[in-house]
């Protein structure tokens, strides 16, 4: 069988339709029956009580606790680290049948990785372990640093010679493919040429444990004194974290992981029994890096020196936290004495004073507001006002959650403001606009700012049989608003797929522009079961878009009006428009 090309949507469609997500579950997880849905203790992240449901009849899986949601085939990426098309794979040969693979020229736009990359990148670590073994002045200095041949076996430490061979080693994958992996690089002059020389190498691994990249450290004078492979088409800093892999050995007793600066860090801290820390890869800690980790542990601690250099990382760290926030997670920030870093204090205090100092760690709510008070001065009404107004820049990027409203309460305080009046500005959105209260909605566990049509959408993945009251596509498309488009194409898909559920729907969007938005709303947890309640929010929620629809077309006919004159049939669809608009003013 071919493994080039497309799998055909169709087939996907077939499989998950012969595919029961309790059998794909329930054979690496035990499942209990509660109600009309399967319950287990979530795979993905550590917890004692079960959160972790799976719907029959969705054919869909969720986790109140880490937030995780998918259709089988999403299950196998997560739970044995799948590709996509492996996870298919996987599926299809529970029901005994083989893939079909359209033709190379109808393959995904989206570039698939190289398995020769991976390959040459593990031989290359093999190569430097070799390298480290035989030369004593690598090995020692390793032995300086502190550091056991037993911990620097487990993270596969090696070393770059000075006159690295390692092209001439790999030279069966081709100058090519040396570069495209980051290994060799290019000169102007075309001539390849070894990246790494002279450096202790620390292999980089993905979640599944390949090595991707490589970071290299110089043991002595010189600059940079490190250096990291470059992106490649398997290796991203900004989706990467150091050590996760490591980390994540036994995911179930992994309660807290550490993030700190730098490789020698996470080795050191390891050496001592800290094994849950990770470092970013010569980066800021992205969005992507904090959404990882809050997947996998209700607790991150983020480790910083107590320099400017430090404090300005860790404001960077919150900035990108709070859209991730929610209330069963915990942020902390700790703060090293000035010199001192994860490597030098562990060896300095031990073990147990160190994790003492991690457990006190401060919350990220004492953090931001005390990262506030330094930057404005107080005591001057000025100052209270110009740090209210930062302070609710920063909470507007957050989800409405009990944590938000502590710290609303803590920013009234600091700054003589009612509490009303606090929660009233944080209300405007970047142009000045208050949000209207009706259109805050429950998404998961989060309360977020959902338009109606959001709703309509959320209702309809959860509930296809909505489609028999729903506007036809092309009604939809006219409305002209945004995500009509998805709202249309779900429709479309649903007509053409009676039997459809959730988990189909969700695989029809999977690498599509609409990807994001159809996971964000499939997270939705309805409130009710009731069918005739969830038919009358939908209707309300059709309702209200056709009139933010002609609201949308009475401003642009008002507008044009203003600049030139309205031709007859213009004159009298506003004419119409204001009609209705009269006729229904709360619709």
């Amino acid at each position: 069988m071919s493994t080039t090309g497309r799998i055909p949507r169709e087939f996907i469609d077939q499989l998950l339709a012969r595919v029961d997500i309790i059998d794909v579950v329930g054979s690496r997880v035990p499942l209990k029956k509660a109600g009309r849905e399967y319950m287990a203790c979530c795979p993905f992240h550590n917890e004692k009580t079960p959160s972790f449901t799976v719907s029959p009849t969705k054919q869909f899986y969720h986790c109140f606790g880490c937030g995780v949601h998918g259709s089988a085939i999403s299950f196998l990426m997560e739970y044995e680290h799948l590709e996509y098309p492996e996870a298919i794979e996987a599926l299809a040969r529970t029901i005994g049948v083989q893939v079909p693979r359209e033709g190379a020229s109808d393959a995904p736009k989206r570039k698939r990785k190289d398995p020769n990359l991976y390959t040459l990148l593990e031989e290359a670590a093999v190569w430097f372990q070799a390298q480290l073994q035989q030369n004593p002045g690598a090995t020692g200095y390793l032995q300086q640093r502190g550091l056991s041949m037993e911990v620097s076996t487990r993270f596969g430490l090696g070393y770059a010679p000075a006159n690295s061979n390692l092209g001439r080693e790999l030279r069966q994958y081709g100058e090519d493919k040396l570069v495209a992996s980051g290994m060799s690089i290019r000169n102007d002059a075309g001539r390849v040429y070894d990246r790494f020389r002279e450096r202790i190498m620390f292999p980089i691994r993905d979640r599944r444990g390949r090595v991707i990249g490589f970071g290299g450290r110089m043991m002595g004078e010189g600059m940079p004194k490190y250096l990291n492979s470059p992106e490649t088409d398997v290796f991203h800093k900004g989706a990467e974290l150091y050590g996760l892999f490591e980390a994540r050995h036994d995911t179930r007793k992994l309660g807290r992981l550490l993030v700190v600066e730098g490789y020698m860090d996470v080795i050191a801290l390891a050496q001592y029994g800290i094994t849950y820390a990770v470092a970013t890869l010569g980066t800021a800690t992205t969005p992507e890096h904090i959404r990882q980790l809050l997947r996998l542990v209700p607790e991150v601690v983020f480790c910083f020196d107590g320099d400017r250099a430090g404090r300005d990382a860790a404001w960077r760290a919150l900035e990108n936290a709070l859209p991730e926030l929610r209330d069963d997670k915990e942020i902390r920030f700790l703060f090293l004495p000035q010199g001192e870093d994860p490597d030098t204090q562990v060896r300095s205090i031990g073990k147990d004073a160190f994790e003492a100092q991690v457990a006190e760690a401060l919350t990220l709510s004492a953090y931001l507001i005390a990262g506030l008070k330094e930057r404005f001065n107080i005591s001057t009404k000025e100052g209270k006002a110009r740090l209210l107004n930062d302070g609710l820049k920063l909470l507007v990027t957050m989800p409405v959650i009990l944590f938000r409203e502590q710290i609303l309460g803590e920013l009234s305080t600091l700054t003589d403001t009612p509490l009303e009046v606090v929660r009233r500005h944080l209300k405007k959105n970047s142009a000045g606009e208050i949000i209207p209260a009706y259109n805050q909605a429950r998404l998961g566990d989060q309360d977020v700012r959902r338009t109606p049509i959001e709703h309509a959408i959320a209702l309809l993945l959860h509930n296809p049989v909505l489609v028999e009251v729903a506007d036809s596509a092309e009604q939809i498309l006219d409305y002209d608003l945004k995500y009509t488009g998805l709202l249309a194409a779900i429709i479309e898909n649903i007509e053409e797929n009676p039997h459809i559920h959730l988990a189909g729907l969700l695989e029809q969007f999977r690498q599509t522009e609409h990807e994001s938005v159809v996971q964000r709303l499939s997270n939705w947890r309805l409130e009710t079961d009731d069918e005739a309640v969830i038919r009358r929010e939908f209707a309300d929620c059709l309702q209200q878009i056709r009139r933010q629809s002609r609201q949308k077309q009475l401003e642009i006919l008002l507008h044009r009006g203003q600049t030139q004159v309205l031709s007859e049939q213009e004159r009298s669809d506003l004419a119409y428009l204001l009609l209705q608009d009269y006729k229904s003013p709360g619709a």
